[in-house]
């Protein structure tokens, strides 16, 4: 081992020590979950909040939650508090970091399964009583198991996806799930607003089509949308295509669907936050979408899906959608969607219209 990496083990292990507690998990009173990373990770989170209060209903949930995903806990009646984190400024956080610190939680739940620093001093700064997470490999020839902050490591299984996992950091409270079905609450005014935006389109058949994808490189390509379009509404000319945008990308996409003048294209009004966009997909038949928060939005409302996926099977594993309908295309690319077969789509998406 090199000196440099000597030294990055030794100050992991430093960091990730602490000494010995000898509190009693089963009389928690109050819980801090850290989730400060992407929506779609909170959508598929949000079984363990609802298990763990149903099994506790007097235990006090805090979720620590990022800028970008504390749109998707809005309403949610299983969690008590969400405060929101910045991941890449803990100086900035250390006041908030803190406040928690003062709460003086008995557990704390990290859902990362790798060693991650910044994850590591949140951690420390807020001291809990009890820390909970996955299973970690280790980092610079440091074992998850030498870092003694973690008090219960549960398992990262093979081939399971990430809510089970993630639900089974409840173990060491004794809880055995009784369902894995993710939760998102909308208003009756987002719900409204939807029906009222798709009763134009009445007796239509509603396919949502995302454009965007998580990161670069993963998203549809108008040339390639246009293609979809047309061959699903030649197999079907009843069906009614609505683009989902969001509100930065809005205009110019509305702008490139009028030029194409295709009535059966629509683009949706609107949405200013994650719970608009999900009131929407909650009254579509069908949603068509590169792999992003979108499917798990989706599979949320157990809606019919075709997804777009890079050829990695170890993440679609892991972040694979769960509706009972659902099908995948996958891109000849391991980073990138280019090069996915789009007659493949236009299939899928034809025969789950039918299903």
């Amino acid at each position: 081992m090199s000196v440099g990496r000597q030294i990055k083990a030794f100050i992991l292990r430093k960091l990730a020590s602490k000494k010995a507690n000898y509190f009693d998990i089963y009389k928690a009173k109050k819980i801090l979950f850290l989730r400060y990373d992407r929506i779609g990770d909170m959508v598929i989170t949000t079984p363990v909040f609802r298990e763990l209060k149903l099994a506790y209903p007097d235990i006090n949930i805090t979720v620590l939650a990022s800028v970008v995903n504390q749109g998707i806990l809005i309403n949610n009646p299983y969690v008590d508090k969400i405060v929101v984190n910045h991941k890449n400024n803990l100086l900035g956080d250390l006041s908030l970091l803190l406040k928690l610190r003062k709460q003086k939680f008995d557990v704390c739940v990290e859902f990362d399964h790798s060693v991650v620093p910044h994850a590591i001093l949140r951690l420390k700064i807020i001291k809990p009583k009890k820390v909970i997470s996955v299973k970690k490999d280790g980092r610079y020839g440091v074992d998850g198991s030498e870092l003694s902050l973690y008090d219960f490591y549960t398992d990262k299984l093979s081939n399971t996806h990430f809510r089970d996992i993630w639900l089974a950091t409840l173990k060491p409270l004794d809880i055995k799930p009784k369902s894995n079905h993710y939760d998102l609450f909308v208003t009756n005014n987002q719900k409204n607003k939807a029906q009222n935006f798709i009763n134009q389109y009445s007796s239509k058949y509603l396919i949502g089509i995302n454009l965007e994808g998580a990161v670069k490189g993963k998203k549809i390509k108008f040339c390639e949308l246009w293609k979809i379009c047309q061959g699903l509404h030649k197999v079907n000319n009843n069906v009614q295509i609505i683009i989902l945008t969001t509100p930065n990308n809005l205009k110019s996409v509305s702008e490139k669907v009028k030029n194409q003048s295709l009535d059966y294209i629509a683009v949706s009004y609107k949405t200013n936050t994650i719970l608009d966009i999900a009131a929407l997909i909650s009254q579509l038949d069908l949603i068509i979408t590169p792999d992003t928060s979108i499917v798990h939005i989706a599979s949320a409302f157990n809606k019919p899906i075709v997804t777009i996926h890079e050829n990695n099977q170890d993440s679609y594993q892991l972040f694979s959608p769960t509706s009972d309908i659902n099908k995948t295309v996958f891109s000849p690319k391991k980073d990138t969607l280019d090069g996915y077969d789009m007659q493949k789509v236009i299939e899928y998406s034809n025969s789950l219209s039918k299903a």
